[in-house]
């Protein structure tokens, strides 16, 4: 398997230090906070699930940056509950319009929730809304670029060339707007990719297990190389992290962590090296530190490494691999089961003893169309079945009402440290939806959001040492902030009843051919009629007396000649009147000259 490269593209603002020109950009963006009341918002695009067991589960990165496949909006509003729902609805238009995106669907009642603790701890004025089959594309990217003083042209977020972006396996861009007093208004702009690098070009070291290590740089991965920062920021760094498992076998092997040792080479020397503090381990994981200011188009930052030796390693995960699917058969009923695998992360942190216990919060919105008996929870441990009263201890649920309100479950669970895996399952039944309510691509199935599942006892913060005292990165900021080990689970599919939408077709197409030919046969039976009193009546006209006849000849007009159609005894009577009157005509001038 080849080696996958998380790799995070984080932006500060901050609306008291910014230039007049990034006040400008994002004027409109900031005007909307104010008009709609937020005092915190989070807007995530995302493509691909964040792989927990292989990218690490309970570092800041996967913890604060890994989000759900599709669209996830909250927002936390300081306004009166009565106003909150209608403020969000007109949020989600505006965020629609801004990002080229169908946030508007979350604007209905059935499509956001009003989580309590289970999600983030509040007082009932959060909204949470997620719209999982949201296609991301360039079309959301634009937007979110847009925001940026410099955009893609200079600094770090030159080096989002597009194929590089979307040909990876993961990629989350996300926006987070967080409102106070002393603060201002702080835009936090966020883009998190997993590529792979090149293995046409890299030059790979086999393991013994057959794994592969290639080797990378900045322009394998985004085809790209940085020349310098963005002339409006205050300051732009890259950092590289060597993960802990790997300094533990550098150390063993009696050098130092440096840019370069036994088992690696950097291409470019790091500004400076730093470690981060733990006062629980000997060793902990390093970050070098690339200065971007210092770079420009004669002198290009292109980071690469280069494996010497073979190296296994992996990243830390979460205190429990979490994954949620489907069970049962049908277009009636099922059930949904929420599985949890445990890592033996507690043995570093507790020791190895059992009698400890884990707390999870699970926290999980279905749509109204999913009707879920909570009452039919069910609790296995390593295949046991246990009370609920044993493993839960907090628990509030939300039914959902028929076309008005999803239904929400939160949960506080603690599971003992001994086990190895359990399994919460819960029944439900398949609502009948109206033909109006079916997408376009009702055969495909109806998707159920990614469960948030959140372990309080574990913290995912990271500290590392401020050399420079004039300035404080936001990147390092963050990681020092405590944050909580979470994880998202994978979308369900569900298949519902779904009815025959080509029936109306057929029925249209039948009802239209029998009127065609009623009303076909109608107009030719109608018109045949006419054709047949025409007929009639230009027959009639060609049988003239002889006195309208003879006054015609005498006065010099042009008799019409019979028509095609008619006759030839009509032709011989025509012409026998002519001979008439002709001799008619003779007779009479024969009189007058013999009598003068």
């Amino acid at each position: 398997m080849n080696r996958l490269f998380p790799i995070c593209l984080i932006i500060f603002y901050c609306l008291h230090s910014m230039s007049s020109v990034t006040v400008n950009i994002i004027l409109c963006c900031l005007n909307q906070v104010q008009q709609f009341h937020i005092s915190e918002l989070e807007l995530s695009f995302t493509q691909g699930r964040w792989n927990y067991e292989q990218w690490g589960g309970s570092d800041p990165m996967s913890t604060n940056y890994a989000k759900p496949p599709g669209v996830e909006l909250w927002a936390a509003f300081d306004l009166p509950l009565s106003e909150i729902d209608a403020t969000w609805k007109n949020l989600t238009h505006t965020l629609s319009g801004l990002f080229c995106a169908s946030i508007n669907f979350l604007e209905s009642s059935t499509a956001f929730s009003a989580p309590r603790w289970g999600f983030k701890l509040n007082e009932g004025n959060l909204r949470y809304g997620a719209l999982p089959r949201e296609a991301v594309c360039t079309e959301n990217l634009t937007p979110w670029l847009k925001l940026l003083p410099c955009r893609d042209k200079a600094g770090i977020a030159s080096l989002l060339y597009r194929p590089s972006i979307y040909k990876g396996y993961y990629h989350s861009q996300k926006l987070k707007l967080t409102s106070s007093q002393s603060f201002g208004i702080i835009i936090d702009q966020t883009l998190t990719v997993v590529l792979q690098p090149d293995t046409f070009r890299a030059k790979h070291l086999h393991s013994t297990d057959g794994q592969l290590q290639p080797s990378w740089s900045i322009k394998d991965l985004f085809n790209r190389k940085l020349s310098g920062k963005c002339l409006v920021s205050k300051s732009s760094r890259v950092f590289l992290e060597i993960e802990k498992d790997i300094v533990d076998k550098i150390d063993k092997s009696g050098t130092e962590a440096s840019w370069t040792n036994e088992l690696f080479v950097l291409s470019t020397a790091p500004d400076r090296v730093l470690k981060k503090l733990n006062s629980m381990d000997a060793q902990s994981s390093s970050l070098y530190e690339y200065d971007v200011s210092n770079y420009n188009d004669d002198k290009p930052l292109d980071v690469s490494i280069t494996w010497k030796l073979p190296l296994i390693w992996s990243c830390t995960p979460a205190p429990y691999h979490v994954n949620r699917f489907l069970m049962g058969s049908g277009n009636e009923r099922g059930s949904i089961a929420l599985s949890f695998r445990s890592t033996n992360l507690h043995k570093q942190l507790f020791g190895s003893s059992n009698d400890c216990s884990i707390k999870a919060v699970v926290f999980q919105v279905v749509p109204w169309y999913v009707k879920v008996y909570y009452h039919s929870l069910q609790i296995f441990i390593d295949g046991n079945s246990k009370a609920i009263s044993e493993v839960v201890d907090k628990i509030h649920v939300t039914p959902s009402e028929d076309k008005l309100l999803p239904g929400t479950l939160e949960m506080l669970l603690r599971l003992p440290c001994s086990m190895e895996s359990a399994t919460l399952s819960l029944d439900f039944d398949k609502g009948f939806l109206h033909i109006d309510e079916y997408p376009p691509d009702a055969n495909q199935g109806f998707d159920i959001p990614s469960a948030l599942v959140t372990f309080p006892e574990f913290n995912s913060s990271r500290s590392y040492p401020e050399t420079d005292t004039l300035f404080v990165s936001p990147l390092l900021q963050t990681f020092k902030e405590d944050g909580v080990v979470k994880s998202y689970t994978e979308v369900l599919l569900v298949p519902l009843t779904t009815p025959d939408f080509s029936m109306p077709y057929n029925v249209i197409t039948f009802t239209c051919t029998v009127l065609a030919l009623y009303f076909g046969s109608l107009l030719n039976a109608l018109r045949r009629r006419i054709g047949e009193e025409e007929r009639e009546l230009k027959k009639t006209a060609t049988k003239r007396g002889l006195i309208p006849l003879l006054i015609a000849k005498l006065r010099g007009k042009k008799v019409d000649p019979p028509p095609p159609g008619s006759s030839p005894a009509s032709l011989m009577s025509i012409k026998l009147l002519l001979k008439v009157v002709f001799v008619a005509v003779v007779a009479a001038t024969f009189h007058y000259l013999s009598n003068s």
